[in-house]
């Protein structure tokens, strides 16, 4: 196949597996310390763009690549690789500050209409040949020509390069309005213009086709002269935020990284508290329980209250068949945040793994508290059932399994669950009528499903 068409049809397979693959089918990240940071990190620039910090989500993926994009609602999703690849908090404020873009742009809408409901958009300036180069050049998207011909692929492109470019404006608005410097927006930017120019890419070049998003250099160019006449632009960036990215950095290297690749970054000689973070997941994942300690162990000496480096604590001990060892670090972490739902989810897991009935009824009062203030944590739902079940309460068991199992899509598990769960619970109470709502939900949806 010729290499522009070979180009054009892998832009098509991942087109076709932009429309059939929603962001909740891949692995979602929770953590309650960079949660809270950016949360914090994007506060201002969500007011600036006129929307609610309640109702604004950004979240992060487990993917390595560099990447960010909204998908419905009001949620930005940042993949892990992009954290990592960023210089700095204030580099990835650029990026959300872009992202939020597309959501007050209604982008994903307009992007349904003209993809069929794609709605992933990259902030990667990605070159899809290049993906076709970096996967051996295989003759993928044959048969996929049918998705587009080089007329309608062309208009879509335009489209979501017209949309980048208003988007990229909105975001320097945005970021304005907060008072926060765009230093860190071009930063990434020409981060993203060095991997053109590892893929040897340039304006004008056949492959340029193909491409969704304008040149970087293009981007920077447009942007510079708008940024650096902002007031904010020499302002500092909040050293407060940047010391609390350069932890949760450390903590997503170490937690999705090969072990060695870590530790070879953050070698022993290095005594700040990234390093001590990232070795303490790199070691707990690579099966070396004692040293992990050690490290969470320094953490917890460098900062006796810091509630999440006394659930990281917590978290070795009970996952190295400590648990009677971890309540006391996670239960002080637990009540330091205020019963944040995904450290009092740990907390509650711990409570059960003891096997000790006296810990029931605090746990069950944990594990409530956790799934009222945070519904969509199905390991809270799954700790919760085991609780009833423990209880000898197989209808509230029921009744759990049927929370998570819906939150996940499962709605063959959900259905059965919730009847059961009716079955055992007085008619008309609250948690009765909760099981009714998800056995309906789940046969619309298993209808809806058969429909298409």
């Amino acid at each position: 196949m010729p290499p522009m068409k070979r180009l054009i049809s892998l832009f098509a397979l991942l087109l076709l597996l932009c429309v059939t693959s929603p962001a909740y089918a891949q692995s979602i990240l929770r953590d309650a310390e960079s949660e809270a940071l950016l949360a914090d990190m994007s506060r201002d620039l969500i007011r600036a763009a006129n929307l609610s910090p309640a109702n604004v989500r950004i979240v992060v993926i487990s993917d390595p690549s560099i990447n960010a994009f909204v998908a419905g609602g009001q949620a930005v999703y940042l993949h892990s690789g992009l954290i990592d690849a960023a210089g700095s908090a204030n580099e990835v404020q650029g990026v959300i500050a872009h992202e939020l873009g597309h959501i007050t742009g209604g982008h994903v809408p307009l992007q349904g209409r003209m993809a069929q409901g794609a709605t992933g958009i990259t902030i990667l300036s990605l070159l899809l040949g290049a993906a076709a180069m970096a996967a051996g050049s295989a003759e993928a998207g044959v048969g996929l020509m049918q998705l587009g011909q080089r007329a309608a692929l062309g208009n879509f492109l335009a489209f979501s390069r017209a949309q980048e470019a208003t988007t990229d404006a909105a975001g320097v608005k945005f970021l304005s309005g907060a008072g926060i410097t765009g230093k860190g927006m071009l930063a990434f930017f020409k981060r993203l213009q060095q991997q053109e120019y590892r893929w040897g890419l340039k304006r004008g070049s056949e492959t340029s086709y193909v491409m969704s998003h304008p040149m970087s250099g293009e981007r920077i160019s447009t942007l510079t002269a708008d940024l650096q006449a902002d007031p904010a632009w020499n302002k500092p960036s909040d050293p407060d935020i940047e010391a609390r990215f350069q932890r949760v950095q450390a903590k997503l290297r170490g937690y999705v990284a090969e072990p060695k690749d870590t530790l070879r970054r953050y070698p022993a000689s290095d005594t700040s508290i990234p390093a001590h973070y990232a070795r303490a997941y790199a070691y707990h994942l690579g099966g070396y329980p004692k040293e992990a300690a050690g490290e969470a162990m320094a953490l917890v000496k460098a900062e006796p209250k810091n509630p999440y480096f006394l659930e990281l604590k917590g978290q070795i001990l009970l996952e190295s068949g400590k648990p009677k060892e971890a309540l006391v670090p996670l239960r002080e972490a637990t009540t330091l945040t205020n019963y944040q739902p995904l450290i009092a989810t740990t907390f509650g897991h711990a409570l059960l793994a003891t096997e000790d009935r006296a810990h029931l009824e605090e746990a069950e009062r944990v594990l409530r508290q956790a799934v009222a203030r945070d519904k969509e944590n199905p390991f809270a739902w799954y700790q919760l059932g085991m609780l009833y079940e423990r209880k000898g309460d197989t209808a509230r068991a029921a009744l759990a399994t049927a929370e998570r199992a819906s939150m996940m899509g499962d709605y063959g598990r959900a259905i059965p669950s919730g009847q059961a769960a009716m079955a055992g619970l007085p008619q008309g109470s609250p948690d009765w009528i909760r099981a009714q709502d998800i056995v309906m939900a789940g046969q619309g949806m298993m209808q809806d499903r058969k429909r298409k």
